[in-house]
């Protein structure tokens, strides 16, 4: 009787290994614990860097618009070259006694990285241009604006117009504002006729200003080939880092004439 009895009692508590850790983990935690969810997966910035702000316009290019200006062009000075920059030219003409033209061209380029904190590169680039051309109709002194859609100008496009008057003269200004996928181009430029000379026609400031922007896209689309004019290459990024503050905050509003 006492044989059969510890017999019986071993066969009741007989299970496999496998099975009682697996009841032992259950019991523990009441359920089988789920795995914890994956973090959202972002596209990657189809640009990783920038072209040379002060290569992605032709001599010719300079020579239309900017005629006496040096073609080398004036480099930003808070330049962050993988994800801000920008190149300034300027030209007076002198014509004699009929006084002179002044024209000046800024191309400043701003490229966003994705991040889990503000989402995709493109989103935020987006977000971006929507506030530059907000900030382009409300210049200090700028009057009679006119805000367009442009065509044919990257992933999206806006020209702000307006005029801008100052002791030298009365300036024409055109700022238009693309999106080329994760970067943000702001082309101005403006001109104006001094001591005596005739005051540019606003559509022929439009018109050189709609040209140059359409190569300053198409050079950036170059550097995603690794073709640019600069010399940089672009291709997709896993990198999660962001333009710094300073960089996202910068405006277009730093007009000159």
């Amino acid at each position: 009787m006492l044989i059969t009895a510890a017999c019986s009692s071993d066969s009741g508590d007989s299970k496999p290994k496998s099975d009682a850790g697996a009841s032992a983990g259950q019991s523990a935690s009441g359920s089988a614990a789920p795995s914890a969810s994956a973090s959202p997966t972002l596209e990657p910035a189809t640009y990783t860097t920038l072209p040379n702000p002060c290569k992605v316009l032709s001599d010719k290019t300079l020579g239309d618009l900017v005629p006496k200006a040096d073609t080398a062009g004036k480099k930003g000075s808070s330049d962050e070259p993988s994800s801000r920059s920008s190149c300034s030219w300027s030209s007076l003409a002198n014509n004699g006694v009929k006084g002179s033209q002044f024209r000046w061209l800024n191309v400043s380029l701003l490229r966003f990285d994705s991040d889990t904190a503000r989402g995709s590169a493109n989103t935020q680039a987006h977000a971006y241009f929507g506030n530059q051309v907000k900030d382009s109709q409300s210049v200090d002194g700028g009057t009679n604006a006119k805000v367009q859609p442009v065509s044919g100008v990257g992933d999206e496009a806006t020209a702000v117009r307006y005029d801008l008057k100052k002791k030298e003269g009365l300036f024409k200004q055109e700022t238009i504002v693309a999106r080329v996928q994760n970067i943000v181009v702001t082309l101005d430029y403006n001109g104006a006729g001094l001591a005596g000379d005739k005051t540019p026609d606003a559509d022929d400031i439009a018109k050189s200003a709609e040209k140059a922007v359409k190569e300053v896209v198409a050079s950036i689309s170059s550097a995603g080939k690794g073709t640019s004019p600069g010399g940089s290459s672009a291709s997709p990024s896993s990198s999660a880092k962001s333009p710094s503050a300073d960089a996202s905050s910068s405006k277009s509003s730093d007009k000159k004439g």
